[in-house]
């Protein structure tokens, strides 16, 4: 009988040990299947409620109260991570993404009609917020578990790809689920996917706590204090992208007309040009990630050449040509605009001090869905006004973020970074 509880007992062990030997690919793998649990809960969740209501205006407002808690809530996660410590903050903001993904799931048999898409809805506000938490406290915790700084670019560039993974797979996810099993299952598999972050950071990381610097209470602990301290090449970076997300990163939001008028109103449009897109922003985090210890030092080559393709790749695409070339230039779209972010993310990451890198993570996030947000509203008021519309729009815009690539690419041409440090 002893040896017999014993076993699984020395199995269990064996297998965390095994888990934590390995615990960077460890946590990237549990990260990439909550992900894809992600957007496969809230494709269940847009179909629930166009499905019920009709009304394509919850659907705009589902999208909506999943991104727009960034530009409120980033900063006082930024905060937050910096002074208590990321990995207290990563754990605490993936037990309230379960929380509300379980919300999501128990308003499908406890309520309906108007009082279940409101839940609906509180449930993605919730993912949303807590989110904003997890990402930030995310990008400071990965110093943790790298034993040599120049293992931390790219290791942050794996977190790319392996986002545009399960946004490429997630929703098919969540639709076969909606279809084999009903909504209250799928909403309910969709929660259970935040319990392996929870099991993997709590039970199989070791990270080098040690290694973590964190603030003091007062003004020195503010988002002010970490813009100010991070220095002139950072705040560049952090200025430009934003201007480049206010240019160029609206495909988002116009996803659906670009879908119609490129391949028609077939229902799988936007499936296979959203898909495309996706194809694109992993081909592009794959290549930054190889390469990423050596761009994350040029600033001005990486931001400036991003911001460029992503501008030619819209001008391309305004020449509406046949199918196959706007989906090669939606291919490029994608690429450019997932080197842009993720290059972002690693030099703010990598090139500040280890104080100030919870804030800067939430000062990247401003910028990102700050101009991107922005974006989308310029990009759609611009359409009813510029001759040709759509294609005008495109023109213009991809104009104007080529030309911002090419200047970033000749005044920053001389701009080199630092050496990589874990501290």
């Amino acid at each position: 009988m002893v040896r017999t509880v014993a076993a699984p007992r020395q199995a269990l062990r064996r297998l965390r040990s095994q888990l934590t030997r390995h615990q960077r690919t460890t946590f990237l793998l549990a990260s990439g299947l909550s992900t894809a649990g992600s957007f496969a809960g809230l494709t269940a969740k847009g179909w629930l409620l166009m499905e019920g209501a009709g009304d394509p205006l919850l659907l705009a407002l589902n999208f909506a109260l999943l991104t727009l808690p960034t530009l409120v809530v980033s900063g006082p996660a930024g905060v937050l991570t910096d002074r208590i410590g990321s990995e207290r903050v990563l754990i605490r903001a993936q037990w309230a993404l379960f929380a509300a993904a379980v919300l999501g799931a128990l308003a499908i048999p406890l309520s309906q009609g108007r009082q279940q898409d409101l839940l609906l809805l509180l449930s993605t506000l919730g993912v949303g917020v807590a989110s904003t938490y997890e990402l930030t406290a995310r990008n400071k915790y990965v110093a943790l578990l790298v034993e040599e700084a120049e293992q931390l670019g790219p290791y942050l560039a794996s977190f790319s790809v392996i986002f545009n993974v399960g946004k490429l797979v997630g929703p098919p996810i969540g639709g076969l689920l909606l279809a084999a099993t009903g909504p209250t299952l799928a909403l309910s598999l969709d929660a259970a996917t935040y319990l392996l972050p929870i099991a993997t950071l709590v039970w199989c990381m070791a990270p080098a706590r040690e290694r973590e610097r964190r603030s003091q209470a007062g003004e020195a602990a503010s988002l002010g204090a970490a813009w100010r301290g991070c220095g002139a090449p950072l705040r560049h970076v952090l200025l430009f992208t934003g201007v480049a997300c206010l240019v160029g990163f609206f495909h988002p939001g116009l996803a659906p007309l670009l879908a119609f008028e490129l391949l028609g109103p077939s229902p799988l449009a936007l499936g296979i040009f959203t898909s495309v897109i996706a194809a694109g922003s992993i081909s592009g985090g794959v290549l930054l990630q190889r390469r990423a210890a050596a761009v994350s030092r040029r600033p001005g080559l990486l931001l400036g050449a991003c911001t460029l393709v992503s501008g030619l790749a819209q001008l391309g695409l305004s020449l509406h040509g046949p199918q196959a070339w706007g989906l090669a230039m939606a291919f490029l779209i994608g690429a450019g605009t997932a080197c842009l972010l993720a290059g972002t993310n690693l030099i703010i990451q990598v090139h500040a001090p280890q104080v100030l890198r919870g804030r800067m993570a939430g000062l990247g996030q401003i910028a990102f869905l700050g101009g991107g947000g922005l974006s989308g509203l310029a990009a759609a008021g611009l359409i009813g006004v510029l001759p040709g519309g759509l294609w005008g729009t495109l023109a213009l815009l991809g104009g104007l973020g080529g030309l911002l690539g090419l200047a970033e690419l000749w005044q920053q041409r001389r701009l080199r970074l630092g050496p990589v440090s874990l501290s």
